[in-house]
């Protein structure tokens, strides 16, 4: 990755992440009933049509992630939204051929499986090594992430019991039957413009209504799950008020499962145990589920206290899985159940730390919360 490279990406959601090769097309109307499909919504669009817009942006940020650019390296912005989706430079040309190129790729020789992605071959670099280098075969191995997919490991416990485990840990499940919702305030903090402390309320209610609030000097950003649909609206985002699909709605669903977790086991299916890892410099057990719409979560379990340290979600879409990592950190005692009190969010174009100083369980909150948001 070039010098700087990963500060760009870095920057927060709300300002980067919608900064894209693409122009709004005007007169499009959101559908209360399906998707904003990329197509319908943004000019020019040519190898990714059929896919929904929300999974469209995760795919930007997984093409600035490989190549290790930001997106004015392929997209000229200097007149504005309109100049966005002009051909301005040969490397968006060729970025349709890599697409098409890489689907043929799997289509024949993994049976259309996801095998081979932008990220194979790119690894933060505009142009594919092909000569082996030294420093890597004899010098320190750079730190990898973990796994996408967690392989059983024989003498790990069951699912079942680190999840008992964790719900003990909590608080017991008479605890969480009586924590029914709770309201929280404090402050939230990113990379970029939007680096410095800005307000943040969240809403739950059980079983699954999650909305977080973030209040930045150009307005609320907002993210809403009302136990079924999600959405995001946040100021200065080519599309005001965008509906969450796939991988995102998964997302956003688990975030509001896990506020309230004594049903986790439920959330995903599939459970298995993997090898113990370290986080933090403890050890931690990882268990995977994989969601009914093929998203797959990662969870790491501290393996003295039990308590959520980690969750990393893959959420699927057109150029390889999408990761986001969640490091929970500072639990204390609400209503007799523990929660966390930090957390970081860490994803393909941004990294936001969350602290709260007061939460308030078993209050009423209006339906209106968690009802979709207006621009």
């Amino acid at each position: 990755m070039r010098p700087g490279s990963r500060a760009i990406l870095c920057a927060s959601a709300t300002t980067v992440v919608w900064l894209v090769c693409a122009a709004l097309a005007g007169g499009q109307a959101a559908s209360a009933e399906k998707p904003l499909m990329a197509e319908n919504v943004f000019k020019n669009v040519q190898a990714l049509k059929g896919i929904p817009a929300d999974e469209f942006m995760g795919t930007m940020s997984a093409f600035s992630a490989a190549l290790g650019e930001s997106c004015e390296t392929c997209h000229d912005g200097s007149g504005g939204w309109a100049t966005y989706a002009l051909d301005t430079i040969p490397k968006k040309r060729t970025a349709r051929r890599m697409v098409a190129m890489m689907a043929a790729i799997n289509q024949a020789n993994f049976g259309g499986r996801q095998v081979v992605t932008c990220f194979t071959c790119h690894r933060g670099s505009d142009r594919p090594r092909v000569t082996p280098s030294l420093a890597d075969v004899y010098g320190e191995a750079p730190p990898e992430g973990p796994d996408e997919v967690v392989r059983p490991s024989p003498g790990a416990p069951s699912a079942e019991q680190v999840l008992d485990k964790y719900v003990q840990a909590i608080g017991g499940t008479s605890k969480l039957a009586s924590l029914t919702s709770f309201v929280a305030r404090g402050n939230s903090g990113g990379y970029g413009p939007e680096g410095d402390k800005r307000p943040v309320e969240i809403f739950a209610k059980a079983p699954g209504q999650r909305t977080t609030v973030i209040h930045t000097l150009d307005g609320d950003s907002i993210r809403t799950f009302d136990g079924r649909a999600g959405w995001i609206a946040a100021p200065h985002r080519p599309i005001p008020v965008l509906g969450l699909t796939g991988g995102e709605l998964d997302g956003a669903r688990l975030d509001a499962e896990l506020s309230f977790p004594a049903q986790i086991k439920q959330a995903f299916g599939g459970w298995r145990a993997g090898a113990v890892t370290t986080i933090n410099d403890r050890p931690a057990q990882v268990l995977q589920g994989t969601s009914p719409g093929g998203t797959l979560a990662s969870l790491y379990f501290d393996r003295e206290s039990g308590l959520l340290v980690r969750l990393v979600r893959f959420a699927p879409s057109k150029v390889g899985r999408l990761p986001t990592q969640i490091d929970y950190a500072d639990y204390r005692e609400v209503a007799g159940v523990k929660l966390p009190f930090r957390w970081t969010v860490t994803w393909l174009s941004g990294v936001d730390t969350f602290e709260l100083s007061e939460v308030r369980p078993n209050v009423p909150i209006d339906a209106a919360r968690f009802a979709k948001p207006s621009p």
